[in-house]
């Protein structure tokens, strides 16, 4: 047994090593540093697998629809619904991972989209009446397995207040991109050339498989928010603890709404770009250079992203959102302005790597604050409601372009990325207080005192 003076020995040396880590980590926050934290590589691999499906889904859908039913039109139509219901379902599902754990969550949700995906394809394939695509949509783009969001919750719950958390935030951005280019090229690459279905086949084959093996690392997932249910064993401290770390959603912070509105204006520049650049790439007679122009664009995100995680920033992130999505702002009003006055591919080419590169900084910061607004417990929920409102907006905007494309001419459809950010940024400029823990978090809400203390710019 030791004497008190060894054991007060051994707690100084911990605490100092402590103060040399928290030190290490003020001093020098990077990539490197971020993927030598404790456990991530368990997370991070089948986190990648898991999380391709995300983007098979959609494209694959369409490819399916259109081979079955011969137009473009309703195939778009039966992937945006499940698109929507994907984001208006999926923060549910991230709410129970909150409350019951990611992995008690995710095991079921695997199986059940397995088989709403596998309807849809019968569906499909037997000539099913166009309603009944519809609403076998709604259920496989429900139970669509969120595994980005519980990624970040997990690099969140490991590195709250530490520096690191906007390289984390920057790192998964660059990793979200990298899966929105490989998952739609291996989907259409099944579906054009295995057969037309193979692409949702492999979708849930992922699913299965990913999903599973992520959900198996459960000594990494975030801590599991208790219910005040134990409070006569607890005690009143304890009890307000657990109803502070479960609030009754994270929608009942308002700085987690005004990022949902920054987001979906995000969504909306994926959405309005995909469609715009389609109808003009074929407009001018250059189809194959579609694929080129939305690379460049993604290649501006990606590098942007990359940036952002790898600098020491002296500003809070409020001040840097405020200052990035402006500029976001003009780069889309820069490209609608282009695709007005000709047909300049090279143009627009460089204003939207322009426009890429403005995207990230904006996208990044808003998953970097989330952190600080909402507690712990309603993490999970928060960060798919992020995720979610850019896929809504992605469906909203490729809709919006579409039409525009349709009834006005190809370059209009350039005018949705534009609406969609200069609504958001109206928005986060009436609300811009909402971004800042002390105005906008529970913590003023509710009168906590749980936080810890952040300055603000």
């Amino acid at each position: 047994m030791e004497s008190p003076a060894t054991e007060n020995n051994h707690a100084e040396t911990d605490e100092a090593h402590g103060d040399r880590r928290s030190r290490r980590s003020s001093e020098r926050p990077g990539y490197g540093q971020l993927l030598r934290t404790e456990g991530a590589w368990s997370f991070l691999l089948p986190g990648f697998l898991a999380r391709q499906p995300y983007a098979m889904l959609t494209i694959s859908i369409v490819l399916l629809v259109e081979h079955t039913t011969g137009s473009f039109g309703l195939a778009g139509a039966v992937s945006a619904t499940a698109g929507i219901s994907m984001a208006l379902i999926a923060p549910q599902s991230g709410r129970l991972a909150d409350r019951f754990g990611q992995g008690t969550v995710l095991v079921p949700q695997v199986f059940l989209h397995i088989l709403t995906v596998g309807a849809l394809i019968g569906a499909a394939l037997l000539d099913a009446p166009l309603w009944a695509l519809f609403v076998a949509a709604v259920p496989a783009g429900a139970t669509a397995p969120q595994i980005s969001p519980m990624v970040r919750a997990r690099w969140a719950a490991r590195l709250q207040g530490t520096p690191l958390m906007n390289t984390a935030a920057a790192f998964e951005s660059v990793t979200d991109e990298f899966t929105f280019v490989v998952g739609p090229v291996l989907a259409t690459a099944l579906c054009t050339g295995v057969h037309p279905a193979a692409g949702l086949a492999a979708e849930a084959g992922v699913s299965l498989v990913g999903g599973l093996v992520f959900a198996a690392q459960r000594r990494t997932q975030p801590p599991v928010a208790r219910a005040a249910a134990g409070a006569g064993k607890c005690g009143a401290d304890e009890a307000a603890q657990g109803r502070a770390d479960r609030p009754a959603s994270a929608l009942a912070v308002p700085g987690a709404r005004v990022l949902i509105a920054a987001l979906l204006g995000i969504g909306m520049v994926f959405g309005g770009m995909q469609v715009s650049l389609t109808a003009f790439t074929e407009s001018i007679g250059r189809p194959g250079i579609n694929g080129v122009l939305y690379g460049v664009f993604a290649g501006g995100n990606m590098l942007a992203a990359v940036a952002v995680g790898a600098i020491r920033w002296k500003r809070g992130p409020q001040t840097r959102l405020l200052t990035a999505y402006p500029a976001l702002v003009a780069a889309a009003a820069l490209m609608a302005l282009a695709a007005q006055l000709g047909p300049w591919a090279m143009l627009l080419g460089a204003l939207g790597m322009l426009t890429g590169l403005c995207v990230a900084p904006c996208m990044i910061t808003c998953f970097t604050l989330i952190e600080s607004l909402v507690p712990a417990g309603a993490r999970t929920e928060a960060l798919t409601w992020l995720t979610g409102a850019v896929a809504l907006g992605q469906a909203t905007g490729s809709t919006v372009a579409g039409q525009l494309a349709d009834h006005s001419g190809a370059g209009t459809g350039f005018l949705t990325p534009l609406a969609g950010t200069g609504l958001a940024l109206l928005v986060l400029l009436t609300f811009r207080k909402a971004l800042h823990p002390q105005h906008g978090g529970l913590v003023a809400a509710r009168g906590l005192g749980h936080r810890t203390a952040v300055p603000v710019d």
